[in-house]
């Protein structure tokens, strides 16, 4: 799994690979983690424009850093998603957990 970060500001994006499965979920899951600690990140961006598959595994990911950063006050947010990815958000319900936006909106 390569997945590309980038911190500024206390906002941490994170550059979702084109497949989040079960295989680069774990590796995910702990890289944020440990960034989100050591650097006190208040604002979390998912960015998807390169993701074409999840399942379950990376709907688990994203849940568990809601979680996280809800808990210490941050934000989750997600942008750049294909049809497929917002389909995704929406039959699994983190579109209600998640702020999404879309190229028109400004963050």
């Amino acid at each position: 799994m390569e997945c590309n970060y980038e911190l500024k500001n206390g906002c941490l994006r994170i550059l979702v690979p084109r497949e989040l499965d079960h295989h680069c979920a774990t590796g995910l899951r702990q890289e944020t983690e440990l960034l989100i600690e050591a650097y006190h990140v208040r604002k979390l961006i998912f960015d998807f424009s390169q993701t074409e598959f999840m399942d379950s595994s990376g709907i688990g990911v994203l849940i568990g850093r809601c979680k996280s950063m809800n808990y210490s006050g941050g934000e989750v947010m997600a942008e750049n998603m294909n049809e497929r990815i917002q389909k995704i958000f929406v039959v699994s319900g983190l579109h209600k957990i998640i702020k999404v936006y879309t190229k028109e909106e400004e963050k």
